[in-house]
């Protein structure tokens, strides 16, 4: 399997974004006292995986 720069951006905006999707819901679900920062944690991934996804083609 080869790996260029764009398969590696997208693998990264996945790994991400899964992991913005985990912190929110650790929130949600097990520390409900702090779901606001954990959330606000969890859209900032989402943002890093956007710009990362925005950048594949192009660099």
């Amino acid at each position: 399997m080869s790996l260029n720069k764009n398969k590696i951006f997208g693998y990264t905006a996945l790994i991400i974004a899964i992991l913005g999707t985990a912190l929110i819901l650790i929130g949600v679900l097990k520390y409900p006292e702090y779901a606001i920062g954990f959330s606000i944690a969890g859209v900032g991934f989402y943002a890093i995986a956007w710009a990362f996804n925005a950048l594949r083609g192009r660099i």
